[in-house]
């Protein structure tokens, strides 16, 4: 089930040219999406539906070179998926808290995005 994204572009060809500059643009970008990550994280954790609190306490940010994701949920704490998404067959309704939670962070998180891209850049003499 695909998921809410924010979609940049000219990323591809971004992670092409900091290719060249080495490993330390390579890190950047990936600091950048665990920023990226972070900022949905904390709106999330307000927005989680919680009884127990112990889904709440499942809310991490993850950040890799390509992608900056946000994730709910352990072995030890399974359902987040029907929280999120709801169960109709037993009348759990969706309570998408990552959603809003991006929605709601959509501007600080593309604002974050686009001032980390041009610091990348310019550190690396690529703009």
């Amino acid at each position: 089930m695909a998921g809410r994204q924010v979609s940049v572009e000219g990323a591809r060809e971004l992670r092409k040219a900091l290719k060249t500059v080495g490993d330390e643009a390579k890190a950047g970008l990936k600091d950048v999406n665990v920023e990226v990550a972070e900022i949905v994280a904390r709106a999330a954790v307000t927005k989680v539906p919680a009884r127990s609190g112990a889904l709440r306490e499942t809310i991490r940010a993850a950040g890799a070179q390509t992608r900056a994701s946000v994730k709910a949920g352990f072995k030890k704490v399974p359902y987040a998926g029907v929280i999120h998404f709801g169960w109709p067959a037993r009348k759990i309704a969706p309570q998408p808290f990552l959603y809003d939670a991006l929605d709601a962070r959509r501007d600080e998180v593309v604002d974050t995005y686009a001032n980390g891209m041009a610091d990348l850049l310019r550190k690396n003499g690529l703009r």
